[in-house]
């Protein structure tokens, strides 16, 4: 069983990304490949791809609802870091509801999170 977001992809291509520009410099430590960022104000610059209504960000790669990842998972936007899977840790989210309703896909439930025996599932870590 892999983690379902590996299947889903829907809130990279539901959300805008926004986050301080600082996560793209990486003199300040910032570890976003600013080539993958566009500037939306003097504060914060968006994941490329996701300022338009058919949002789906420059670093979502696979098949939404399918096979999905962040190419750049270990180093993603806080923001992203933020997003909470329904379920994951026992309780719904709102956020992965309406973006997994906006491709079409049935909500995840506590089921999707139980393991076999012997099943190497491991939860993607919530930090970079």
């Amino acid at each position: 069983m892999s983690h379902p977001c590996l299947r889903c992809g829907a809130c990279c291509a539901h959300f805008r990304v926004a986050f301080h520009w600082s996560e793209a410099d990486p003199f300040l430590g910032g570890t976003v490949p600013a080539e993958l960022t566009e500037k939306l104000d003097p504060h914060r610059v968006v994941m490329r791809g996701t300022q338009s209504r058919s949002s789906h960000c420059v670093a979502l790669e696979g098949t939404i609802g399918k096979a999905a990842g962040c190419s750049i998972h270990a180093i993603k936007p806080s923001v992203c870091r933020q997003v909470e899977p329904a379920w994951e840790f026992g309780r719904p989210s709102a956020q992965c509801e309406k973006a997994r309703h906006a491709h079409g896909l049935v909500p995840l439930t506590p089921e999707d999170w139980q393991r076999p025996p012997g099943d190497d599932f491991r939860p993607l870590p919530r930090s970079a």
